[in-house]
């Protein structure tokens, strides 16, 4: 598994209501991506949900990189590139996934918390722990599913979570979810991913 995620952020009068007809209008083209486990189309409007900006924000978590190689450069990326310019993608390799306590309702949340590997910190604990927490969350009521990451480059690890109703006991920035495209979901690897 292969997690992914770049951020589009907007000024603060921006219409959001602009984003929401794009996802309307674009966001079953991914419904049958090969190679790609699940595709959360999200936003965060400034002032909810403790948001301080306006922001497009999807989040992948891929089943194959030739799936996420074909997204990124056989063209479908390019009509992001195109309308809001060329944004910083953030990869991550899976450490962890989980269907939730409620896997078959809608994911309405979703919750992002990344957080540094602490230099000095045993990395196979490190793992460890993300694949603890990513169980924890899977096993929350309201929980859909659950995925820990990390960035070995910049020593990131980044928990993911999607959720029926708004989510309590799950730390994090929260976002609204638009659409989720799910073509491979039930091809996910579970569980630990080493």
């Amino acid at each position: 598994m292969h997690a992914m995620q770049y951020e589009i952020t907007l000024p603060a009068d921006y219409d959001m209501d602009i984003v929401r007809r794009r996802v309307a209008d674009r966001g079953h083209l991914l419904d049958d991506w090969d190679g790609l486990g699940a595709k959360a189309y999200l936003v965060r409007e400034r002032g909810v949900h403790g948001s301080p900006v306006n922001q497009y924000a999807p989040f992948y978590l891929w089943n194959s990189p030739e799936g996420m190689n074909a997204f990124l450069w056989g063209g479908a990326f390019q009509g992001i590139v195109r309308d809001f310019g060329r944004p910083a993608v953030r990869h991550w390799a899976g450490a962890a996934y989980e269907p939730g306590l409620a896997a078959g309702d809608p994911a309405r949340f979703a919750v992002r918390r990344r957080q540094p590997v602490p230099d000095g910190a045993e990395l196979s604990e490190a793992a460890a722990e993300a694949v603890r927490e990513a169980e924890r969350l899977a096993s929350l009521d309201g929980a859909v599913c659950a995925a820990a990451a990390i960035d070995p480059r910049h020593w990131e690890v980044v928990h993911f979570s999607l959720w029926a109703r708004e989510p309590a006991e799950a730390p994090g920035d929260v976002f609204q979810v638009l659409h989720l495209s799910t073509p491979e979901r039930d091809r996910l690897p579970r569980g630990r991913q080493w």
